[in-house]
């Protein structure tokens, strides 16, 4: 070990646990100006919001009030989340192709909701996914299952978030990772606590419509440095920066590979998923886990009409779609441009790639114009992040209030003025929960929280809703036991998964690090006596790189140093894919499927034709507040649970 430590002290480089700073100490100012003016502007929609919220319908849903175009940008803010623009750049400045996949899994996905979801979705629910299972089923279990389903979804996903903004706001403004997390989640608190689904709307669609036109802005930038679409990518293909990076992914297998070769590989697939299986999986959640995703499916019940509802998802289909196009050059841009050498520096998960790309296209780390183009992205970042939160703890507010306090503890006797209390209190209570929980997880790998939240969601949610939906048979034993059984299965499978940190294979990795580390130290050590500038600047780069993954590597091995196995006692993973859908969800339709054959259940045969005709036409829409004419067969055929 004495050697490492010589090693790192040869390096003069910072620790590992220090981020680089994104935006220096001169400039800073700018971050605190941009973020605040942000944030007023949201606070001001909320304020404005807060004296239309009256009802539970205004609180949950706006009230059904909101128009299709609305909707539709409302539903692209509420999915564009931090993980689209800020995860999706990076993965393709440091991946190539293969990061694009995930834009196309969710685009694809809407096609399945607007065929499948959106229409019956308005027609049957009322603020909930429950709505739609307790209809025609038993009310006060598919409540209680679907409740949980919902706060779990929710929980996942709002740790990741939480998480994410806490990095970001630290190391674009500097403020500690625990007032970051603090700051957000009172953000997000008063979005909800005082605007519910209005203001939650209004702040969606200001941060879909920011970040639409930032990423226009950037990409346009980018353009006029490198061309248009096949210039462009032929810029790709011959950039230098490019090239060094795909050599570095394929090591051994680049040498027999000619510059040209090696950047066109960067367009191609294959250099991060090497399994075709794993491509598929993923795709498979990704499809059918956001049709499944509950705060995407609360924004069905905020609309007037079907046609609405219709149309809210054409124009998030466009919105999405144009965007995620973007989101392909920015990334290529970052590659070029910033190189993915300096966007590890700053962010190991590449996701400061999109904030880099907006500083370099501004004229660099000591331009005002370059720092304030990347405080106005990070602060659009931001308000993504904010955005979705508020959009989950509405999700599971409503759950929580409407679903278990209204629902089933007092069976829908409570008084207009303390349902929308309820959910308030809620609201408080599970965004305290959030923020514990982000303060918590800081420093944790939480990554695998997305993996469960769209595993859950596709593999207990969609098929639940969907056969309840379109299957006559399907009962109240079938979503109960869909709803185990996927959720189990999906979050067993990710906790056996790669996802999960394995002593072993961390400690390995840090030995292969410090290992191979004095090679490149005297590889480093003869380009900065070269006497080229630009190869000694490159040279310091790379060092400062080393050096921080030498202190990551050594800090790896200690904090390791007494755990053997993973959280479940395992030594390696027990399954290769990293995300279960391709097991997980055809499980869950299996689980409905026999539940559902297994028991009778006359209340859901009973029903049928009622919520048939309901689904399909919109008709019958009186009975929305209640379910009157569902009541009154649960009270004809009790049911056997």
């Amino acid at each position: 070990m004495r050697r490492f430590a010589l090693l790192g002290a040869a390096l003069c480089a910072a620790p590992a646990s220090a981020a680089v700073a994104a935006i220096p100490e001169p400039h800073r100012w700018l971050s605190f100006a941009v973020f605040l003016g942000v944030i007023a502007f949201t606070l001001m929609i909320t304020y404005v919001a807060a004296r239309r919220v009256r009802t539970p319908a205004d609180f949950y849903t706006a009230g059904g009030s909101v128009s299709g175009i609305v909707n539709g940008w409302a539903i692209a803010g509420d999915y564009l989340s931090a993980a689209s623009f800020l995860g999706i750049a990076g993965l393709v400045a440091l991946w190539g192709f293969d990061g694009f996949m995930y834009s196309i899994g969710w685009l694809v996905a809407y096609v399945a909701v607007l065929l499948l979801i959106a229409e019956p979705c308005r027609n049957i629910g009322k603020y909930t996914l429950a709505d739609i299972l307790a209809y025609r089923n038993n009310p006060r279990l598919s409540r209680i299952v679907g409740a949980l389903s919902v706060v779990g979804i929710s929980t996942f996903y709002l740790i990741a978030q939480m998480v994410g903004g806490g990095v970001l706001i630290k190391t674009l403004v500097g403020i500690d990772y625990e007032i970051s997390v603090l700051a957000i989640g009172v953000a997000m608190l008063v979005y909800v606590i005082f605007g519910g689904m209005v203001a939650t709307t209004w702040v969606q669609v200001t941060k879909a419509v920011l970040l639409v036109l930032a990423s226009l802005l950037m990409v346009v930038l980018v353009w006029q440095q490198y061309g248009f679409f096949g210039e462009f990518f032929a810029s790709v293909a011959g950039d230098p920066k490019v090239q060094a990076r795909v050599a570095t992914i394929l090591g051994d297998a680049a040498r027999n590979l000619t510059p040209e070769q090696l950047g066109q590989r960067f367009l191609e697939p294959g250099l991060l998923f090497t399994a075709p299986v794993d491509q598929i999986s993923l795709g498979v959640a990704l499809v059918f886990g956001t049709a499944g995703l509950p705060h995407i499916l609360m924004r069905f019940f905020t609309v007037p009409t079907v046609r609405a509802a219709r149309s809210s998802v054409i124009w998030a289909m466009a919105i999405i779609g144009g965007f995620y196009v973007l989101t392909l050059f920015l990334g290529l841009g970052a590659a070029m441009k910033v190189g993915a050498p300096a966007i590890l520096d700053i962010d190991a998960g590449g996701n400061m790639a999109a904030p880099l790309l907006a500083q370099a296209l501004g004229g660099g780390p000591d331009s005002l114009l370059g720092n304030f183009l990347l405080a106005f992205v990070a602060a659009v970042a931001f308000a993504t992040i904010v955005a979705v939160i508020a959009g989950l703890l509405l999700a599971a507010t409503s759950a929580l209030a409407h679903d278990l306090y209204v629902g089933v503890i007092r069976e829908g006797r409570v008084s207009m003025e303390a349902q929308v209390r309820a959910g308030r209190i809620a609201a408080v209570l599970f965004g305290l929960f959030a923020i514990i929980l982000g303060i918590v997880a800081k420093g944790q790998n939480v990554a695998h929280m997305v993996a469960l939240a769209f595993a859950v969601a596709a593999s207990a949610n969609f098929p639940c809703i969907l056969l309840t939906l379109f299957w006559r048979r399907c009962n109240t034993a079938g979503v109960i036991a869909g709803m185990v059984v996927g959720s189990l299965t999906a979050i067993g499978l990710v906790l056996v998964s790669p996802n999960m940190t394995y002593p072993e294979q961390v400690r390995a990795a840090a030995r292969r690090t410090l290992d191979a580390a004095p090679q490149e130290l005297a590889h480093i050590e003869q380009e900065l006596a070269s006497g080229d500038v630009r190869r000694i600047d490159a040279a310091k780069r790379a060092r400062a790189t080393l050096g921080r993954s030498v202190a990551q590597a050594r800090e790896d091995i200690e904090r390791l140093r007494h755990q053997e196995t993973s959280l479940l006692g395992l030594r390696e993973p027990l399954v290769s894919l990293r995300n279960p859908g391709l097991i997980s969800v055809p499980l869950g339709f299996l689980a409905v499927i026999i539940g559902s054959l297994l028991y009778r259940d006359p209340r859901a045969l009973a029903v049928w034709d009622e919520f048939y005709v309901r689904q399909n036409t919109g008709a019958l829409l009186g009975a929305r507040a209640g379910h009157a004419p569902a009541e009154r067969h649960q009270n004809r055929h009790q049911n056997r649970f």
